[in-house]
């Protein structure tokens, strides 16, 4: 009664096939894609160009 409906009702498609709640490399997927893109914001504000001051301190 309960074997083959339970699977079916977990079909995923698209982009929820990588990225979802039931499964370990879902899983596995949210942590890079988050762990990812706080590097970028790291690299991001780490390298870009220093400006000077518009105004300086007389």
């Amino acid at each position: 009664m309960a074997g083959p409906e339970i699977n079916a009702q977990f079909h995923f498609t698209d982009i929820k096939t990588c990225f979802n709640s039931y499964t370990l490399t879902g899983r596995m997927n949210y942590v890079l894609a988050t762990y990812g893109g706080i590097a970028l914001m790291v690299l991001y504000f780490k390298l870009r160009s220093k400006k000077a001051p518009a105004v300086k301190a007389a």
